[in-house]
Order: C-alpha cells, then sequence, then structure tokens
C-alpha cells in the first residue's frame, strides 16, 4: 500500500492532507476549551451549536463547491482554500463572543467543504490506475483515523506547556504546510467535460444516488447509524472536555491562591 508514496505529487498531497488533518484536529480540541471560557457551564451548547453550523456549512457548500471547481484551475484553488482557512484560524483567538465564533467556524468550514471535493477529484487524475487508486483510497482512510488518535495526544502534550489559544496558531501552521506542498507539485487541470448548467452539476451527485437501489438503501441506514453513533459520543466529548477545562480552572485558582500572601 505504501508503495504509491513513490509518486511524488502523491507524496506531497498525502503530506498535505496530514498536516491539515493534524491542524484540524488541534482546532477541534482548542474548540472545546474556548467555549468553556466564553460560556462556562453552558459550553455544551455552545459546542453543539458549533457542530451543527459544521455539518449544515459542509451539507450545504460542498455540493455547490464541487460544481464550480470544475471550471476553477485545481492548484490555484486548493492552496487559496488552505492560506484562507489557515486566515480564519488565527482570528478564533481573538473572539469575544460565541456568535463570533459561530461566524468563523461557518467560514473556515464553508471552506473545508470546497476544499475536500476538489482534493477528492484531484487523486484519481494523478492515479488513473484503479488499483493504485484504491490503495491511495485505503492511505486516506488510515491517515484519517490515526488522526483521531494523534490529535488529541498531541494537543494534550502542546497544553502542557502553551495556552489553548496557541493550538489555533498551529492549526495555522498545518495549513499554511499545506498549502506549501500543494504548491510544490503540478496538478493536472481538469479536463472540460459535456456542457452542463450550474444546478445540473450541484445536483448531479444526489440524482445518481437516488437513481441507484444500492446507494439508496445506503441513504435509509448511514444516518440513522452516525445520529445514533453521534448521540452515544458528542456528550462524552463534550463532558470530557468541560473536565478538562474545569481541571485547569481549579488548577490556576490553586496556584493562584498559593502564591498570594496568607494574614495571620
Amino acid at each position: 500500500m505504501l508503495g504509491i508514496l513513490a509518486d511524488r505529487t502523491y507524496r506531497h498531497l498525502f503530506l498535505a492532507q496530514i498536516m491539515a488533518l493534524l491542524g484540524t484536529g488541534l482546532a477541534t480540541v482548542a474548540l472545546g476549551l474556548l467555549a468553556y471560557d466564553l460560556a462556562g457551564e453552558g459550553a455544551a451548547m455552545v459546542l453543539g451549536t458549533i457542530f451543527t453550523i459544521k455539518m449544515a456549512a459542509y451539507v450545504g457548500i460542498a455540493p455547490v463547491a464541487s460544481a464550480f471547481a470544475e471550471r476553477i484551475n485545481r492548484r490555484r484553488l486548493l492552496v487559496g482554500l488552505d492560506l484562507g482557512r489557515g486566515a480564519v484560524v488565527c482570528l478564533l483567538p481573538f473572539a469575544t463572543e460565541a456568535w463570533q465564533v459561530y461566524v468563523l467556524i461557518f467560514v473556515l468550514q464553508s471552506a473545508s467543504a470546497a476544499f475536500t471535493p476538489a482534493f477528492q477529484a484531484t487523486i484519481p487524475e494523478i492515479l488513473p490506475e484503479e488499483a493504485r487508486y484504491t490503495r491511495a483510497l485505503a492511505l486516506s482512510r488510515l491517515a484519517h483515523d490515526l488522526e483521531n488518535i494523534v490529535s488529541p495526544a498531541l494537543a494534550a502534550l502542546l497544553l502542557a506547556v502553551m495556552g489553548h489559544d496557541a493550538l489555533f496558531f498551529g492549526t495555522a501552521a498545518g495549513f499554511l504546510a499545506s498549502a506549501a506542498l500543494v504548491v510544490s507539485v503540478m496538478l493536472p487541470s481538469p479536463e472540460p467535460g459535456p456542457h452542463r448548467g450550474i444546478w445540473d452539476r450541484t445536483t448531479r451527485g444526489i440524482r445518481i444516488y437516488l437513481a441507484t437501489p444500492r446507494l439508496r438503501g445506503l441513504l435509509i441506514g448511514v444516518p440513522r447509524t452516525s445520529v445514533a453513533m453521534s448521540g452515544a459520543c458528542a456528550p462524552r466529548s463534550i463532558r470530557g472536555t468541560m473536565v478538562a477545562a474545569s481541571r485547569r480552572s481549579r488548577s490556576r485558582a490553586s496556584d493562584s491562591s498559593e502564591a498570594t500572601p496568607r494574614s495571620i
């Protein structure tokens, strides 16, 4: 499976994906702590709203972005979106109200929703052989799974020596590294296909999906499983974030009281 990394273009794109995934993982941890700073005991509601905005932005933006991506230089698009995401993330530590976080998260996730289909459409163009493309998909899936383990561990190490605001700048560094890796390779330009209107290109994927009986079954089964898993995991994640933030607050308060001279 690792043999496809011998292809320089794919290797750089894969490394760009890893950098972006690690940055996104750091931002997820930092968002939980930022929500606690802004809302205290209401952090669960803030985080729930953030997750809802992220999903709504992705579902709404991705089909439209994929329709327009066919007409834009692929490398410029990916680099521009990475730079945009890096800039937005750098603004998050300066948010003082929850609504400011909501706006920034919507912009950030909209850029990610445009980045993902453009990135995924590039892989089969540089690895047209089915066997190599299949291995690339497996490697991409492995990267996503490992990110779920590595990012929290890396965030914990960084939080031991710096504040959670610094994690956002780590996320920006990940996006900048991703942009640099994309710039370092030449990507094929999208081949012009038959002329279709924006509405036709935007809805073509879902129409093909609904026209395939086996895929229609997935449309029913997968959301149910996802909702069940989210319902089980999300509260635990939110509670974990709040517990960690609460312990940090108590630790700071303890350090402050020890540093203050006590009257006798």
